[in-house]
């Protein structure tokens, strides 16, 4: 029998996890006449559904001082993750997937200000450029989307809305690896996509969607959105945040706009335009450089 060290577990998992989010824009665009607040809705519920069982059989039963109150930070933690969903979901009915995925994937660059801004720690004046760069291409994609000749239905809406799904995955992560310390997998994520799932459907009831009107293609890719991006993807990430920085995760999901890219040019002819492309390449290339951080806290 072979036998794997927790960091192979991980990594593995990451490998899969980041696959499985490169698809999360492409199975959305299957599902046009679905309202995505009710698609949502389906995809938060089956991943807790799918999860229930493995919870059941496998939570802890351990008693220790502080548990009430890391519920509350998993709930909040679930509202995040809905809150999050909500947006970016909706922001590919608007704009390109390229954009979307994209702008969904700066929030290494929002982990960074908030790590300096909120902790006080200081970063390598490489870190500071690739800041810089990538708010100056999402600005250019922003303009560029505008101009676009692809008949988008509001491309400058669907990427403030993707930017805002990135803002609150930030607050996500930071959650995650709070409670991760003290928790199992299991232990939070399952609870953290009921509290999602919570959100989700007291946002669509709240603006009045039917949640019985989805078409079957529409049930099977909140089923497939539940599986893959969802339990492998986010499931992925829970498992790393424990030992693995946030700032570092969040990073490492930038496969995922140049996979989706990819995918949609192919499956749906979404070729971006030639300055959008470009402010693609500034976008990305700034978030690299904040893999040569250099942080540490003050004295």
């Amino acid at each position: 029998m072979f036998t794997y060290s927790p960091k192979v577990k991980v990594a593995v998992a990451l490998f899969v996890g980041l696959i499985a989010f490169g698809f999360a824009p492409i199975l959305v665009r299957l599902a046009p006449d679905t309202s995505p607040l009710v698609l949502v809705v389906y995809r938060t519920v089956f991943a807790a559904l799918m999860l229930f069982p493995f919870w059941w059989w496998t939570r802890s039963n351990e008693k220790r001082v502080g548990k009430g109150r890391e519920r509350l930070w998993i709930a909040l933690s679930g509202a995040c993750l809905g809150l999050h969903f909500t947006f970016w979901i909706s922001s590919l009915y608007y704009t390109s997937v390229a954009s979307a995925s994209v702008l969904v994937a700066i929030h290494p660059i929002i982990m960074i200000l908030v790590e300096r801004l909120w902790f006080k720690r200081t970063f390598a004046k490489t870190t500071w450029v690739g800041v810089i760069l990538a708010f100056g291409g999402a600005v250019l994609l922003g303009i560029s989307d505008s101009q676009a000749e692809q008949a988008f239905a509001n491309p400058l809406l669907g990427n403030a809305m993707a930017v805002t799904a990135a803002i609150i995955f930030v607050v996500y992560l930071l959650i995650g690896q709070k409670i991760r310390q003290k928790r199992e997998w299991i232990d939070y994520v399952f609870p953290v996509y009921f509290y999602a799932a919570v959100a989700c459907v007291i946002i669509a009831l709240s603006m009045g969607k039917n949640l019985m009107d989805i078409s079957t293609i529409g049930i099977w890719v909140g089923a497939g959105l539940a599986f893959g991006p969802q339990i492998l993807g986010h499931g992925a990430m829970n498992l790393a945040v424990k030992s693995i920085s946030p700032t570092l995760l969040s990073t490492l999901i930038l496969v995922e706009p140049l996979l989706a890219s990819v995918l949609a040019f192919f499956l749906f002819a979404e070729l971006p335009p030639l300055l959008s492309i470009l402010a693609m390449i500034i976008t990305l290339m700034g978030v690299a450089f904040t893999w040569r951080r250099r942080a540490h806290s003050p004295d």
